[in-house]
């Protein structure tokens, strides 16, 4: 797969699975041994651990939505930074809905092999979505 494939597989992503809401095409762009490493060490493996990680997102932020701010590849390796806006509607990590607004920044770096993502290197704004929702 060339770069600029993955590149257009990546922002299939965010349009059909994560703004989309489509779940159920995960499987077509994350590999069954996927690997996540995220802020402070989180990771994760496998598709349905991430379509668990979304749908706690998608509970607490129904209108949650991701704007593609910059997309650039090489090799096989696609760079993505992201602004994730919702309205706090329902619990997150122990935090009760509030109603406010989030704007939260995420960065993210992921190795393709054989047209799916395999590796994920993530940073996202977490303190700061605390702060907006006054819990920090």
């Amino acid at each position: 797969m060339s770069a600029e494939e993955n590149k257009a597989s990546d922002r299939r992503f965010w349009e059909e699975v994560f703004n989309g809401r489509k779940l159920s095409l995960m499987d077509e762009f994350i590999a069954p041994d996927w690997v996540y490493h995220g802020p402070a060490g989180q990771e994760m493996h496998g598709p349905e651990e991430l379509k668990q990680l979304f749908s706690m997102y998608f509970n607490a932020f129904p209108d949650l939505h991701a704007d593609i701010e910059d997309i650039i590849a090489e090799g096989d390796k696609v760079a993505i930074r992201v602004m994730c806006r919702g309205t706090h509607k329902g619990e997150i990590m122990g935090i009760a809905p509030t109603g406010r607004q989030i704007k939260v920044p995420l960065m993210g770096i992921n190795r393709f092999k054989d047209h799916q993502a395999v590796e994920t290197f993530e940073l996202i704004d977490i303190f700061g979505m605390l702060q907006q929702l006054g819990s920090a």
